[in-house]
Parts: C-alpha cells; sequence; structure tokens
C-alpha cells in the first residue's frame, strides 16, 4: 500500500469513522484506491455507490483541509461517478 493511500486511510478515519452510511470509493491516480463504507475506511477497489476520482495533490488538499470538495469538483479536479447525494454527504463529512 503506497503512503498516500495509508494516508487517506488514516485522515478519513478520523474524519468518518464507522458513521458513513452507503458506499463510497476515493481514485487516488497512481496510488490506488480507499474504501469507505458503514464498518469504516480501508484500502480497496470494491463496487461502491459513488466513486470519486482525483490526482494525489487535490485529494490531500481535500482531506487535509486545504481544498474545498466542492470546489475541487466545479473546478474539474475531482470528479464523480454514480451517486450524487452520496458524494454530497461525503463533501459535507470532508469540508
Amino acid at each position: 500500500m503506497s503512503d498516500v493511500i495509508s494516508i487517506a486511510v488514516a485522515k478519513l478515519s478520523e474524519k468518518l469513522g464507522t458513521g458513513f452510511d452507503g458506499t463510497a470509493r476515493f481514485d487516488i491516480e497512481g496510488e490506488g484506491s480507499v474504501y469507505v463504507d458503514g464498518a469504516g475506511v480501508r484500502a480497496s477497489d470494491e463496487e461502491a455507490d459513488v466513486v470519486i476520482s482525483a490526482d494525489a495533490d487535490t485529494f490531500r488538499s481535500i482531506i487535509e483541509g486545504d481544498l474545498d470538495p466542492t470546489s475541487a469538483f466545479m473546478s474539474g479536479r475531482l470528479k464523480i461517478d454514480g451517486d450524487m447525494g452520496q458524494a454530497m454527504k461525503l463533501g459535507s463529512a470532508l469540508a
């Protein structure tokens, strides 16, 4: 597992815990995937209700609170495929 994925799992676990009631996958270009569901956060490329894709720098800026997820999406730095409602829940939790 890459350092970026390890850091992402730790940061997302802090922010989300086990309180997410859907399934989501963050695809980080060139690094791998992070999966989120009611059981928590882990490195995995399982099928999910929503898939959020970004490069490593964009993703890092979002989880560190330096970049608003909505702004990243509106500027094209973050791509969303699937359930937009689940993506909005994640965005609120990460903001």
